[in-house]
């Protein structure tokens, strides 16, 4: 498969059934800093500093990286100890028809001190097989809850958690990176994390709709490959 584009195959949770979807992604964009609350999304620059990352220049950041690193796989292999997920809410814009899913804006923390556009084209971008049609949850948007877990040494560990209401809005980044074309995918934000940015040999996401009580749900396993030189 070129990284020119993504198949992947999806699953429709509607209020009423599942439904299969082929889905062709030939635009994937990276939405940073887009936290809605300026306090919380200066939290989550001071940790990226901590480790070495430059602030932005601007806020909000779109990142464009190769549609192909979207995946729907349980396993990604990345260069070094040096990457971790992030959790975030997935647009996907697929036959003229918006849908919501959970995703990792899974990134090699080393490259991002170098430049973060390279750091984000270097790993897979997990999303989760299940998305929900973006116009049964639009009405109640800021309710819904984004989680992730790390899986480390340490056992199973709460990584990052609070409500989508943190970011803007996906029609504000939308209307912000100049709208969302078909066929394209872009990532919403994340959350500051508890405790240190860190490294996990699995991680899981989850998008929680407490209003119509379900939950999208996806976990990977990060494979290291070893660093030669």
């Amino acid at each position: 498969m070129s990284q020119a584009r993504a198949q992947i195959t999806l699953t429709v949770q509607t209020r009423d059934d599942d439904e299969p979807l082929a889905a062709t992604v030939g635009e994937l964009v990276i939405a940073g800093w887009t936290g809605r609350n300026r306090e919380a999304m200066e939290a989550h620059i001071v940790e990226l500093e901590a480790i070495g990352i430059a602030r932005p220049k601007t806020v909000p950041m779109f990142y464009r990286v190769a549609a192909g690193l979207l995946t729907t796989a349980t396993e990604i292999q990345v260069s070094g100890p040096h990457s971790s997920g992030e959790a975030e809410t997935v647009i996907l814009n697929l036959g003229g028809r918006h849908y919501v899913a959970v995703g990792s804006d899974h990134t090699d923390r080393k490259a991002e001190t170098v430049g973060v556009s390279l750091s984000k084209q270097m790993c897979a971008k997990p999303v989760g097989p299940a998305v929900w049609p973006f116009d049964e949850v639009a009405g109640h948007w800021d309710d819904l809850v984004l989680r992730s877990w790390i899986e480390d040494g340490n056992g199973r560990t709460l990584y990052q958690e609070g409500a989508v209401s943190a970011m803007r809005p996906p029609g504000e980044l939308q209307a912000l990176y100049g709208d969302l074309p078909e066929g394209a995918a872009m990532f919403g934000g994340t959350l500051a994390v508890h405790g240190d940015i860190r490294p996990a040999a699995a991680f899981e996401m989850e998008l929680e709709d407490p209003v119509l009580g379900r939950r999208l749900r996806h976990r990977y396993e990060i494979v290291p490959l070893p660093v030669e030189g």
